[in-house]
């Protein structure tokens, strides 16, 4: 018999007591999250959680190693693989919970990830060598991944017409400040009390969130969702419909009859379902010329963050022989993130919001930014270097809202948590997975962490590069949402509006 999935919008819209969870306060829940989350990453590239290998002088006197690195005696190949382990869990669950969201509530998977995260953070406190922790780390990537495909759909939903890349800039600002404050709380809780403290700290902090996300009531995305499924015909073992509704053209309202008649099962049908839906809207994506190009830009431009991020307050101590790496790295990184991110997303809201623009905003900051990354780590002195460094990191991290935006942007509505999410797999995969190994195999080759940064920070001229050329391509899949944003007054009402109803 079909089944038609009711619309849970309508249902909530006849209830008149609303809860205190306006869009505001969902941007705050998820800037929170998106912070613990940058948090774990910074805090294992921190000296007081990561550590450092056993050293001993030619006179025959050793100091003992510390951290992570030390505990575990692990080489400088092992450490980079460490701390792109967690990155394995999150590539292979973002997808799938990207499809999931279609079918399931997204807070109830929120809810699910989160778990996951809390539990394999702990895990990470409790690990005695290099294969538990590298397992738990996996784990993590694993509850990250329910997240990150999620929250800036969401966001772009419900934050006014004038105001959507600055919302996204506060969203994508809790990276950089959660590395750096990872960085600062790593470096404080190994040196005083003892690195497996910090993991078990991320675990209490996020608990909390993972309970709210089974807690919290239904929404649904623009676009997709049980209110925009077709009707679905369960006992046809031949043909199942497409849930968006889309025709490769992108236009709502053509049902593609797909093939499954080797599946009897409605179990095995519904799976064929997925699957066949899933190779469609991938399809679809890699069909975008200004998605791809945006995200091959992403790719280049993550490889370099991706590796500073890692071996930025290890490289300092040994170039300027910082005692305090972990702080100056933070500080510098906290500040240059914050103000870059947040300019980043009003300039390019106060020179009309579009592709095109994303792109010269992308490519510009970017090239400047590499200037100035470059020219710094040719500097002797500790003080020029950090002027410059910070100026470079000003700039370069002005691209997140627009990278961001132009991921959103680029496709159909339907597409966005998909979107959300190849993109991160790729720059993962392609980007600061390998990255962090290959910058450690590079330094074991030519033992100089100087040469070793300005050939990294080289790249990101590649990605400058790729964006500058996305400024001469146009994107025909958002027109039609492009028109909705139009009705700038309903959606500023809807920034002030409940999401939530009791």
């Amino acid at each position: 018999m079909p089944m038609m999935a009711k619309n849970p919008k309508s249902d909530t819209t006849s209830v008149s007591n609303p809860s205190w969870f306006t869009p505001k306060r969902l941007l705050l829940v998820f800037c929170i999250i998106n912070l613990l989350n940058y948090v774990d990453r910074g805090a294992i590239a921190s000296n007081g959680v990561n550590g450092s290998l056993e050293t001993c002088t030619q006179s025959g006197v050793c100091t003992s190693g510390s951290g992570i690195q030390g505990d575990f005696n692990l080489n400088n190949f092992q450490d980079g693989v460490l701390s792109s382990a967690f990155m394995v869990g999150l590539l292979l669950a973002s997808p799938i919970f990207a499809s999931l969201a279609k079918s399931h509530n997204p807070f109830r998977l929120i809810g699910v990830g989160l778990s996951v995260w809390t539990f394999a953070t702990a895990g990470c406190g409790s690990s005695f060598n290099f294969w538990s922790i590298a397992v738990c780390r996996m784990l993590v990537g694993v509850g990250e991944a329910s997240f990150i495909s999620l929250a800036a759909p969401f966001i772009d939903d419900n934050a006014p017409v004038a105001e959507k890349t600055a919302w996204l800039a506060m969203f994508y600002m809790c990276i950089p400040t959660g590395v750096a404050l990872g960085y600062v709380y790593g470096g404080f809780v190994g040196f005083h009390l003892n690195w497996r403290y910090a993991f078990w700290g991320e675990a209490l902090l996020m608990f909390p969130f993972a309970i709210l996300g089974f807690v919290m009531k239904p929404l649904q995305l623009n676009g997709m969702g049980p209110g925009s499924e077709e009707v679905i015909d369960t006992n046809s073992p031949t043909e199942v419909s497409d849930f968006n509704g889309y025709d490769q053209s992108g236009k709502q309202g053509a049902v593609d009859q797909i093939p499954c008649k080797a599946f009897k099962p409605k179990g095995a049908v519904k799976i064929c379902s997925q699957i066949s839906r899933f190779s469609k809207d991938m399809k679809a994506l890699l069909l975008e010329e200004v998605y791809v190009v945006n995200v091959l830009g992403y790719i280049a431009y993550n490889f370099v963050l991706g590796a500073y991020s890692y071996w930025g307050p290890k490289a300092g101590y040994n170039i300027y022989h910082m005692n305090n790496a972990d702080m100056l790295f933070g500080g510098v990184t906290i500040v240059c993130g914050v103000i870059g991110t947040l300019s980043g997303g009003f300039i390019l809201d106060g020179i009309n919001a579009t592709i095109s623009n994303a792109f010269k905003l992308l490519s510009g900051a970017t090239f400047f930014g590499a200037v100035f990354c470059f020219t710094a780590f040719c500097f002797k002195s500790l003080y020029a270097f950090i002027a410059f460094f910070a100026m470079g990191e000003l700039l370069v991290f002005a691209t997140q809202a627009p990278v961001n935006y132009v991921c959103l942007r680029a496709v159909k509505p339907s597409l966005r948590p998909l979107s959300m999410a190849i993109s991160t797999v790729s720059i993962h995969i392609f980007g600061d997975v390998p990255s962090s190994p290959l910058v450690g195999v590079l330094q074991d080759y030519v033992d100089n962490w100087r040469v070793t940064s300005l050939i990294l920070t080289s790249v990101l001229f590649l990605a400058a590069g790729v964006w500058f050329l996305g400024i001469f391509l146009k994107a025909s899949a958002r027109s039609a949402l492009d028109g909705e944003d139009k009705a700038s007054e309903v959606e500023k009402a809807l920034a002030e509006e409940p999401l939530l109803v009791s």
